[in-house]
């Protein structure tokens, strides 16, 4: 299973159709909550989402509407009796911030603290890469290694059934039989998450060739000025950065209240997109990731 779940989409307040900030993305056997700010508890319940399911938090910065929801978040977490450890990413510099938080959260559940300071790879297939913002601000992206897709044709014809595919998907070779001569390249999935940014070299590496962009609109392209001044995208900022990085689909979030119907904003991220989808984000949305194209034979 990997699919985004949508808790929240406000940027700084929430509105009457739209939470904080949260966002959770299921990833095989992996959940990662990003950005939970106020009320990501309570969305939680109405997308149906278990708490059991957070293996991971990752904070982009700690502006309240990125991480007032952790306290509330971690107490669940603790009342439904998780025990499997917890990671909690965040920027080195918000320790203060974080800890104040974590010291108000109920007690007892096996959490990790991993502050981050610089780029890199922060988990396995999880890598961090610094953001232009009024704070300390980092994107994630999670990406998976290349593999191979097998062709059952051709391991018919070879005489491989059963076990012994997998057995030579780990090891290479089988009766003579070669893991290239049956299976053809497939590039790993990747997704990145890019909150509270001006447009920066990091957004451009964490955006590149992924399948699955979630990124920041809070501004439309009508007010440029104040997106700068902020060190915000606009729509068509985010469109930018989903063609130029190639992504499959660009999924649209943190949208300031000042706009109540979001599909102008939408609509100049599509101008810009290319040949990437663009998704204007829901409270509650289930988004999954863009199946992978399987390349020709």
């Amino acid at each position: 299973m990997r699919e985004l779940v949508v808790l929240g989409t406000a940027s700084q307040v929430p509105t009457r159709t739209r939470n904080h900030n949260g966002y959770l993305l299921r990833w095989d056997g992996e959940g990662l909550l990003f950005d939970p700010g106020e009320g990501t508890q309570r969305q939680m319940i109405h997308a149906g989402v278990s708490a059991n399911r957070i293996t991971r938090i990752c904070l982009t910065h700690v502006h309240g509407d990125h991480c007032y929801g952790l306290p509330g978040v971690l107490s669940r977490m603790a009342l439904d009796g998780v025990k499997h450890p917890v990671h909690l990413h965040y920027p080195a510099s918000g320790e203060d911030v974080v800890r104040a938080l974590v010291s108000v959260a109920s007690p007892s559940i096996d959490l990790r603290l991993r502050p981050h300071s610089d780029a890199g790879e922060i988990a396995p297939g999880l890598e961090v890469r610094p953001l232009r913002h009024r704070i300390e601000t980092y994107g994630y992206r999670l990406t998976e290694p290349d593999g191979r897709t097998m062709l059952p044709e051709r391991l018919a014809a070879a005489g491989i059934t059963g076990p012994d595919a997998g057995r030579l998907q780990r090891e290479g070779v089988l009766r003579g039989v070669r893991l290239e001569d049956v299976s053809i390249p497939r590039s790993g999935q990747g997704f990145a998450f890019i909150m509270d940014t001006a447009p920066c070299e990091g957004a451009e590496g964490l955006a590149d060739g992924v399948d699955l962009l979630v990124a920041e609109s809070t501004f439309s392209d009508d007010d440029a000025a104040l997106a700068a001044q902020y060190a915000h995208l606009t729509a068509g900022q985010a469109g930018d950065l989903a063609a130029n990085g190639g992504a499959g689909t660009l999924v649209l979030t943190h949208f300031s209240s000042r706009y109540g119907d979001v599909g102008v904003l939408a609509e100049q991220a599509r101008a810009r997109s290319g040949r990437t989808a663009v998704v204007p984000a829901t409270d509650l949305d289930r988004i999954s990731l863009p199946k992978r194209q399987r390349p020709p034979s």
